[in-house]
């Protein structure tokens, strides 16, 4: 039987969501908020890619607990006090067509730093900027000379459980149509989920069932509190790009049980573990990863990565590697990409009225 091909402007139905496109705004750190509030600056960010066409509009990062921020400028949403803005925005996204999301967020061992366009000599102008304790699976730092973490006792790991769970419900009141489990890059949940990492020899360690524990806890705890309708996603990476690192074998297992645990889509990437991953960039260089996962665990994938050109976002689409692109530098360069990639492919897409006369 013939089944018609997937392209990168055909909607898509989620649960109960509908996408409008398969062109998804990446979680992009914007390190420009005070104690967590999202302000101006994140409406008028998020706000330009829903304008600009995309299908969902993915928040950065954004921390469940203030010593979870990878920076003291990091967006949060540990208290209630957070949500009026992340509504407004969510309101603003939802009146451009796009669905919103948030991604849930835990440095881990790699909290407490500074921003990136200010260099870590900034830290000891202003010390009152850095916190401690940080947390991880183990007291190792993420690199020599950082702040070592607090290995994280059982009962601690129960706290973030409930954070995680906590900010989903936050999530959900400010409008959010779907939430992301950041569990990459090098963060809490992927500090646990890497052997290079997670040298613990209790049930939060060991083989992968042991590694995967404090995530699926997370994602259970999440999906407890989280509409049925609605969409779960988790990010994971692909592989560690290191010797002794997480595998795309333990990827797909990692799937197979994440799809039972009630998660929808996985958002593939990899790299962060520690500062020895070198991967191997390149266009679209994260997509094997994603394809793989998709066929073998049976999960909706996106993919992420040096994903520049329409052609090639329709390309991954069209073939199967995946269900949805994430764009990230190339929608920093042009939020309305996805109106140009409409151009270029000739495909149909609406245009806002004020700026139709502009449509090609």
């Amino acid at each position: 039987m013939f089944h018609s091909i997937m392209k990168l402007f055909d909607s898509w139905k989620l649960r109960g969501l509908n996408f409008r496109n398969r062109i998804f705004v990446s979680p992009m750190c914007q390190y420009s908020s005070e104690d967590g509030f999202a302000d101006d600056w994140h409406l008028v960010h998020l706000g330009s890619r829903a304008i600009g066409g995309a299908g969902l509009v993915m928040s950065e990062a954004t921390a469940v607990v203030p010593e979870g921020r990878i920076s003291f400028a990091d967006l949060g949403i540990w208290k209630d006090e957070h949500i009026d803005m992340l509504s407004r925005i969510a309101a603003f996204v939802h009146t451009h067509g796009a669905a919103c999301g948030v991604q849930l967020a835990h440095a881990g061992r790699k909290a407490s730093t500074a921003r990136p366009w200010e260099g870590p000599e900034s830290l000891l102008v202003s010390p009152e900027r850095t916190w401690s304790p940080i947390y991880g699976p183990t007291d190792e730092p993420f690199s020599a000379g950082g702040q070592a973490p607090r290995a994280m006792a059982v009962s601690d790991i129960g706290a973030a459980v409930e954070a995680f769970a906590q900010a989903a419900v936050r999530a959900r009141t400010a409008g959010f149509d779907l939430v992301e489990i950041h569990a990459a890059h090098g963060y809490l949940l992927s500090e646990f989920l890497s052997p290079a990492v997670n040298t613990r020899d209790d049930e939060y360690g060991g083989d992968l069932a042991g590694r995967s524990r404090f995530l699926l806890e997370v994602v259970d705890a999440v999906r407890r509190v989280w509409p049925e309708e609605l969409p779960l996603f988790v990010r994971i990476n692909g592989v560690d790009w290191l010797e002794n690192g997480w595998t795309l074998d333990e990827s797909v297992a990692l799937a197979k049980m994440l799809a039972d645990h009630g998660v929808d889509l996985l958002d593939c990437s990899s790299g962060g573990a520690t500062p020895d991953a070198r991967p191997e960039t390149g266009p679209g260089y994260q997509t094997a990863f994603a394809e793989r996962i998709r066929r073998e665990a049976g999960i909706a994938t996106g993919t992420v990565g040096m994903i520049t050109e329409p052609v090639q976002a329709d390309h991954i689409i069209r073939t199967g590697q995946a269900d949805a692109v994430f764009l990230a530098r190339e929608l920093l360069r042009d939020p309305y990409w996805p109106l140009r990639a409409a151009s270029v492919l000739r495909e149909k897409i609406s245009w806002p009225d004020q700026y139709r006369r502009a449509a090609r």
